[in-house]
């Protein structure tokens, strides 16, 4: 028997949320085996394939395919990518969790797939044109960009400028979910919060008014909220070098990335960066505010917003 969980105590002072029922991750776990083997059983019957040719093709034995397709068996990633393979499609599309899309879907998806991405915002704005839709009218501005580059000391001033709402989204993310952070990521994990996190930013969009709003620094790495972002909102990627990011955030008084090993927190830094740069770098407007005090800083900000909102 598993020991009860134990929720971290609050912090004197901050807010008290009622804690929901967090569901069981053994029941979760058996029905996704279940709606795996059902997929399985489809998708090979589609293709006329039956279990000993599979078996051949794949090197997996039949009785073993047998039982991940009655939901009682639990694959390993390589085995399920050969299984894949054999019938004739990606690992990717045998797990999916999502209903098999429509022949269109899948066209248009592989016509998206063959552009480069230098043409992927003008096949957008193409689409929307041939399909009528109007531009939406973009009223919230988005700060993004790694921790340390100043998202809400400039956000709170360029609220303060625009006279309107300045929301940090992790707050939000802790109303949404009616628990502080560390409890969100204690008990549902990185998919629980990014889960709380799309559902806070749809609530906003839904809400409309103009606000600004600082975001976390991984938010570009899940498609679905780095996209209402970009729909949405004038986004701003605030951008700084590592070595700046690591001296404002150790200046906050965050001791943990120097506490192992120096040269290595740098390193990581410096890849997390590098692997997101490209995702920063599709917002709206690039400010550089390495080295540059905070009022320059949100002078430049404010004279870029008319040219983009």
């Amino acid at each position: 028997m598993r020991p009860p969980s134990r929720a971290r105590p609050p912090t004197p002072g901050a807010p008290r949320y009622n804690l929901p029922i967090v569901s069981d991750p053994d029941t979760e776990d058996s029905a996704f085996l279940h709606r795996l083997g059902q997929r399985l059983r489809t998708l090979r019957a589609r293709r006329g394939i039956t279990r000993r040719e599979l078996s051949r093709r794949s090197g997996v034995s039949e009785r073993y395919i047998a039982q991940l397709e009655s939901g009682a068996g639990n694959v390993s990633i390589l085995l399920l990518r050969r299984i894949a393979r054999a019938i004739g499609i990606g690992a990717e599309e045998l797990i999916a969790e999502r209903a098999d899309p429509s022949i269109e879907r899948v066209l248009l998806q592989q016509a998206v797939e063959r552009l480069p991405e230098g043409q992927l915002a003008a096949a957008r704005a193409l689409l929307q044109r041939h399909l009528g839709r109007q531009a939406v009218t973009r009223h919230c501005i988005a700060l993004v960009g790694l921790r340390g580059a100043g998202k809400s000391s400039l956000g709170r001033g360029l609220a303060e400028r625009l006279a309107v709402p300045f929301v940090e989204l992790d707050r939000e993310v802790e109303l949404e979910g009616r628990m502080q952070l560390a409890d969100i990521f204690a008990l549902q994990g990185q998919e629980g919060y990014r889960r709380l996190e799309r559902a806070a930013l749809q609530r906003l969009v839904a809400e409309g008014g103009r606000r600004v709003i600082a975001t976390g620094g991984g938010i570009v790495a899940e498609p679905a909220s780095f996209a209402l972002l970009l729909e949405n909102c004038v986004t701003v990627w605030l951008r700084a070098s590592p070595e700046e990011h690591m001296r404002r955030v150790v200046a906050q008084g965050d001791t943990r990335p120097m506490r192992e090993n120096a040269a290595r927190a740098m390193e990581d830094l410096r890849a997390i960066l590098a692997s997101r740069e490209a995702l920063y770098a599709q917002a709206d407007i690039t400010l550089d505010t390495t080295g540059r005090d905070e009022a320059a800083c949100l002078d430049e900000l404010v004279a870029a917003l008319p040219r983009v909102q």
